[in-house]
């Protein structure tokens, strides 16, 4: 599975670099702020709304510590997704929330 750390992820959208975010952070968590452009999907829902999702693009999977979405990508790549895991999560987001 293919990792980075949000500090990386920023430099990458700083750079204007196409990333397609996906927070799978519960409602209360995202209340508190998101990464500009992110989708949320929560966890929970990713098995019926994965159909939503493109298998030809990658994906970078957030949560809040990298747990829950190193558990997202695990299914995802299972199910021929590409997608990357943010390992520190938002803990590790020092950038511009919406």
């Amino acid at each position: 599975m293919k990792e980075m750390t949000a500090a990386q992820l920023k430099q990458m959208i700083e750079a204007g670099e196409r990333i397609q975010v996906i927070d799978v952070r519960e409602d209360e968590e995202v209340a508190f702020g998101m990464i500009p452009s992110a989708i949320h999907i929560k966890m929970g829902d990713i098995p019926e709304r994965m159909s939503e999702l493109d298998k030809q693009k990658t994906y970078v999977i957030i949560c809040r510590s990298g747990v829950r979405s190193e558990h997202v990508c695990r299914y995802l790549e299972a199910h021929g997704y590409d997608v990357c895991n943010i390992v520190d999560g938002m803990l590790g987001w020092d950038g511009e929330l919406v």
